[in-house]
């Protein structure tokens, strides 16, 4: 076999079925380990960033029970339909 086929079909199982590169961790290996916080801070940290605050004021989040079949109008036309049914009701309501 080339060096070139091997390099495509690499594969780094070993004869026993496990990969050779990520070998299966001990109770000594679990002993070891520390959190992600404390080995790579800043990576954790900018994973935790959010989304920031609110450019538009942030609406309230509330259970409400509405018939199938209005749901099912707004649903079937496609994402935003959460937000068609808050103009919906605006306008019912005569808000601008």
């Amino acid at each position: 076999m080339s060096r070139n086929k091997k390099a495509k079909t690499s594969n780094k199982t070993n004869k026993s079925g496990t990969d050779s590169e990520n070998p299966e961790w001990t109770k000594k290996d679990f002993a070891r380990a520390r959190p992600a916080a404390e080995v790579v801070p800043e990576i954790v940290a900018a994973d935790r960033r959010g989304r920031g605050p609110q450019k538009r004021p942030t609406k309230k989040l509330v259970s409400l029970r509405l018939d199938q079949d209005i749901v099912e109008h707004f649903r079937a036309r496609g994402p935003g339909w959460q937000v068609r049914i808050n103009s919906t009701l605006r306008k019912a309501v005569g808000l601008p």
